[in-house]
């Protein structure tokens, strides 16, 4: 049964509780970072940093709004990079929880490639050339138990729970916070497990809050594996 989290903006303060439990969880260094001029630490996601509470200052409608969004991979439904890859021995997604996971096979693969099939700019390579992101938990999720960030989520901002519940759980929160924010919006809801609920324009949130749209053509490796990608498919059934 795929899963899903909603990321609530609105009820986020940018305590960051979620980005500390993710390095907890998963083992991971932290990194040597300097001062900006800004609470946002660090600078972006990393080989080491799978989440990252992003902080953006606005001034709409003559009000100051601080904007957080607490960054990561989205776990798409038809993930872009599982698909460029096609090499299920390097990235494949887990039938029962919906989760994309990468495995050390990835340094085989073209980063570079990879990197530019996913719309919403999450993998980043390692110095073995290994490429990483979260991994939805996937441990965690199997042994009956949330994913980290949504486990220590002080106030509520991420609901995990079946993709089916998840969904209607958005569309009625969403009912309720469009009274007081007109232009809140869900995004990407029908293609990612990771869906985000804004009360503004997502462009103010994060460059890549939404899914871009690539305008350079995609390789011809990439062509040829997409042509034969049902061929191949029913030769392994």
């Amino acid at each position: 049964m795929t899963m899903s989290i909603l990321i609530d903006t609105t009820v986020c303060t940018a305590c960051r509780a979620c980005q500390v439990a993710c390095k907890q969880w998963h083992n991971l260094p932290a990194e040597e970072t300097t001062n900006r001029g800004g609470f946002q630490n660090p600078e972006n996601l990393s080989f080491s940093t799978y989440k990252l509470v992003r902080m953006n200052e606005k001034q709409i409608d003559g009000k100051l709004q601080w904007l957080f969004f607490p960054d990561q991979c989205r776990q798409c439904v038809d993930p872009p990079c599982m698909e460029t890859a096609y090499d299920e021995e390097a990235i494949y997604q887990d039938s029962m929880t919906g989760a994309v996971i990468y495995t050390r096979q990835t340094k085989r693969l073209d980063a570079e490639e990879i990197n530019y099939s996913c719309p919403y700019d999450i993998p980043r390579k390692g110095p073995d050339s290994v490429l990483a992101k979260c991994d939805f938990c996937n441990d965690r999720i199997h042994n009956g138990l949330e994913p980290a960030c949504v486990k220590v989520c002080p106030t509520g901002a991420m609901r995990f729970g079946t993709r089916k519940k998840i969904l209607a759980d958005a569309a009625a929160r969403l009912e309720k916070v469009k009274k007081k924010y007109p232009e809140a919006a869900l995004l990407d809801p029908e293609a990612t497990n990771v869906i985000y609920l804004v009360a503004f324009d997502p462009a103010l949130y994060a460059k890549n809050a939404v899914a871009a749209t690539r305008q350079r053509g995609i390789s011809r490796l990439v062509a040829l594996r997409r042509m034969m990608a049902p061929v191949t498919r029913m030769m392994r059934i």
